[in-house]
């Protein structure tokens, strides 16, 4: 947030602001979490939200050429986005099989999981205490990268 002053007042503007970067609750265990790979299971914290990854687009849509259809998931997340990140973190990336990414040096941002043309997020319980971060039901392919030499 910026300090300028509109109206007749006498601060001047030095383009800096008195909030801290990163220094939320959120923020910081996003930045623990960012830490880690992001697998089905990266630890247990506070209370955590249940989430259903559904997949909304048709099944003709051209999205899906791109992106396998993972069916419904149920996750344990911080935020509907977090459930996003969770859900994708249990794919495969191409750094673990003998495949080269289209850009980037990962493939968890490619996710369905994080478009949200083809997966919507509903919040199905709130601040469910003693849940592990991760996926709770249903099954995700590895299947999302085919290695160079099959």
């Amino acid at each position: 947030m910026s300090n300028n002053v509109q109206n007749g007042g006498t601060a001047k503007s030095t383009g800096e602001s008195e909030t801290e970067f990163g220094m939320s609750m959120e923020s910081k265990a996003q930045f623990a979490d960012a830490r880690r790979q992001a697998t089905d299971f990266v630890g247990e914290g506070g209370p955590l939200n249940v989430y259903r990854l559904v997949p909304i687009a048709a099944a003709n849509d051209p999205r899906w050429q791109n992106a396998l259809n993972q069916g419904e998931v149920l996750v344990a997340a911080r935020s509907s986005g977090d459930a996003r990140v969770v859900a994708a973190g249990c794919e495969l990336d191409y750094m673990e099989v003998d495949a080269a990414p289209a850009e980037g040096v990962s493939t968890l941002d490619a996710s369905a999981f994080r478009d949200e043309k083809l997966y919507t997020v509903i919040e199905v319980e709130h601040a469910k205490p003693g849940l592990v971060r991760g996926l709770m039901e249903g099954n995700i392919s590895v299947a999302t990268i085919k290695p160079v030499q099959i």
